[in-house]
């Protein structure tokens, strides 16, 4: 039985691939993975902190089940919400630096994104438990505005809607010299395996077992 539960978005082919290698977590087996052998980056120290999610883009963070809410209900309504939506591309993606972290990210904005992601997090809020005082007190530990911290009362995470920014997270913090040298030595690895232009096509429903790991328990294609 997972303690959690999330919404992802997660990549495929190469890119997962590589993703799960990268961080040391492939969420689709449920199970380590070999870092790759990157002369020059201490791969897995810089992937520690993202390493237990695996490669992907949230769209509904994690949350417990509210009462009376069941694993099987949950998975109906993220098909439901899949089978209600359908695929598009966000144009390409890139290495970026913001936040204190590596990730890939949209080059240019993209509206139906954030309508996309909003409508997630709104669909399945009803299958969220209220957070608990400890859960607040930890987010608010960062500097959130009155508008983040109202979303994370309202909706369990205060980066959603006007504050959602999409990326699939590739490091731990780390300072802008830091970050610039491991974006320099694995921009060659992902040269060729992204997608241009990036589509989303599914969404991910996953669980976060005992040990804080988060495995795929099923990916929803958009079919709608």
């Amino acid at each position: 039985m997972f303690e959690r539960y999330a919404i992802f978005y997660t990549p495929t082919d190469l890119l997962a691939d590589f993703g799960a290698s990268w961080l040391g977590w492939d969420s689709v087996r449920g199970c380590a993975a070999r870092h790759p052998q990157i002369t020059g980056i201490d791969v897995e120290a810089v992937t520690q902190t993202p390493r237990k999610y695996g490669l992907h883009g949230t769209l509904k963070a994690p949350f417990r089940l509210a009462e009376g809410r069941n694993l099987a209900q949950l998975r109906d309504a993220a098909h439901g919400f899949s089978a209600g939506q359908a695929a598009f591309d966000i144009g390409p993606l890139g290495l970026r630096y913001d936040s204190g972290f590596v990730a890939l990210r949209p080059v240019i904005q993209c509206p139906q994104l954030q309508d996309f992601a909003a409508a997630a997090v709104k669909t399945l809020d009803g299958f969220r438990a209220p957070m608990s005082d400890t859960d607040i007190a930890r987010r608010r530990a960062a500097t959130l505005t009155a508008r983040q911290d109202q979303q994370m009362l309202d909706w369990g995470y205060p980066f959603i809607f006007e504050d959602f920014n999409f990326h699939l997270t590739l490091s731990g913090q780390l300072s802008a010299q830091a970050a610039e040298h491991v974006m320099r030595l694995l921009a060659p690895h992902l040269e060729n395996i992204i997608p241009d232009p990036f589509t989303i096509d599914a969404i991910t429903l996953m669980g976060q077992d005992g040990a804080g790991m988060f495995h795929q328990i099923h990916r929803y294609a958009l079919t709608g």
